[in-house]
């Protein structure tokens, strides 16, 4: 496998259009993308395949430019004809001179890079009828589970990601991919319950082999969330699986970091470089080559290659992670963390695997040491406010600790709130072998601007307000 036929046709063009457009300006790059995703369902009644669309399926080109005093960005969904032409076509309509509100800063470096980077899968060995055929005996074997259990959803979405960026000095391309499986489970007992479980990778034998193993965890599950109870709302010791973990470093500290928000003085985290905001056992770290998982690409949108970025070193703020644009505004290394939601949006500073290190205590010995507490399972969704570092997570579930021993007393759902330096600095432990960088999620920015991300890490134990 190798980068897609349509983007190797362009690459000539490309470099055409860079030689074109560097009489008008100091700095020029393109990025071409050619990206497909798909997504087969099914349910009780229903089976389908389609192009999913959205975010994860486009084929264009940006072009990005630098004039010495500020950046442009113009985007095309084609690059084909005169390449003169469209170079006075692009100036005319970038018009860097006269546009307002153009972000300026200095010139950014073009180091010297040429390479491809390729990932195997396996996507193009399964059929779609194969894939429904399999998706159709997972949705049958959860319904026959327990008759409570009204509809059953099983979905695949793989999506292949094709990019080559050109500027003067650098020609960059990349092919991977990534398919996410969930099933969810639809049960009516004392309440209704919606519970689900999930399988990713670049392998669709991985998944094939990972999704029946979890059939009979999902049905337990939804078992007990159809008879959870409310929480007590207080503020207690907590264990984190590593979903919730991951909620954590993505809503409490994720967004805090990503340095475009620096640039807009909207983010607390700036104050703090240098400074304690957590417990000095913890250490986080985000980058696309910090962990293999769904944002685990080779080089960004703006041709930097792939970083592994550590945010927290021993309880202390040592970095934030940046775009190119970022980047040069502030006067730092880019560290590869420019991202668009496709071709036809700008690029910003967005998280990619984001996860705390590993510590050295065991889960069981955690559990022990909370005499009345709560273990939160499976992110729901999360809020932060970057500029005064609060936070809102909600754990799908949790199961009551009494005395050292995990109860049968589910509750659900579960909104964790506070200051974010006051819930990391309570961290007190860090298990070491439940290290997990799930990645099956997205996120966006400001409710828009959507990428695939994952998070993740150990189990933590720390003490939070819950309600």
């Amino acid at each position: 496998m190798a980068l897609s036929k349509f983007l190797e046709s362009m690459r000539g063009e490309m470099k055409e259009l860079v030689s074109a457009l560097k009489p008008y300006y100091k700095y020029v790059s393109v990025l071409g993308t050619d990206c497909s995703s798909s997504s087969y369902r099914v349910d009780r009644g229903t089976s389908s395949v389609s192009d999913s669309g959205g975010f994860e399926g486009e084929c264009g080109f940006v072009v990005k430019v630098h004039d010495g005093r500020a950046f442009g960005e113009y985007s095309t969904s084609s690059i084909a004809g005169d390449k003169q032409a469209l170079a006075k076509k692009i100036v005319s309509e970038i018009r860097l001179d006269k546009a307002e509100g153009a972000i300026e800063c200095p010139l950014p470096e073009d180091p010297k890079h040429v390479e491809s980077y390729v990932r195997e899968s396996d996507f193009d060995k399964y059929s779609d009828d194969e894939i429904l055929a399999f998706l159709t005996n997972i949705k049958d074997e959860i319904l026959k589970k327990d008759e409570k259990i009204v509809n059953a959803i099983v979905i695949l979405r793989p999506i292949v990601i094709n990019k080559l960026f050109v500027s003067e000095n650098r020609e960059l391309d990349q092919h991977y991919a990534w398919v996410n499986g969930i099933m969810v489970a639809l049960y009516r007992d004392e309440n209704m319950a919606e519970g689900w479980e999930t399988a990713y990778g670049n392998q669709m034998k991985d998944i094939f082999a990972t999704m029946p193993k979890l059939v009979d965890k999902l049905v337990d599950k939804v078992r007990h969330l159809a008879n959870a109870k409310p929480i007590e709302p207080g503020v207690y010791d907590i264990i984190t699986d590593s979903s919730i973990t991951g909620l954590i470093a993505h809503e409490a500290f994720g967004h805090g970091v990503e340095m475009d928000q620096f640039v807009k003085n909207r983010a607390l985290a700036k104050e703090y470089v240098g400074k304690y905001v957590a417990s000095p056992i913890v250490n986080m770290h985000d980058g696309a080559s910090a962990a293999f998982s769904t944002a685990s690409y080779f080089f960004d949108d703006d041709g930097v290659v792939a970083h592994d970025t550590q945010i927290i070193k021993d309880g202390v703020l040592v970095a934030g992670i940046c775009d190119l644009t970022s980047a040069a505004q502030l006067g730092t290394a880019p560290t590869g963390n420019g991202r668009r939601e496709n071709y036809a949006h700008k690029a910003y500073t967005r998280m990619t695997n984001t996860f705390f290190e590993a510590g050295n205590d065991k889960l069981e010995d955690m559990i022990k040491s909370v005499k009345h507490g709560y273990m939160l399972f499976e992110t729901n969704n999360g809020m932060e406010d970057p500029k005064n570092w609060q936070i809102q997570c909600t754990a799908q579930y949790g199961i009551e600790i009494v005395d050292g021993k995990l109860t049968d007393n589910y509750v659900s759902p579960v909104v964790m709130s506070g200051f974010v330096p006051e819930l990391l600095k309570s961290i007190s432990m860090i298990s070491k072998e439940e290290f997990k960088v799930i990645g099956s999620g997205s996120c966006g920015k400001g409710y828009k601007e959507w990428v695939r991300v994952s998070d993740g890490g150990p189990c933590l134990k720390a003490r939070c307000k819950l309600s």
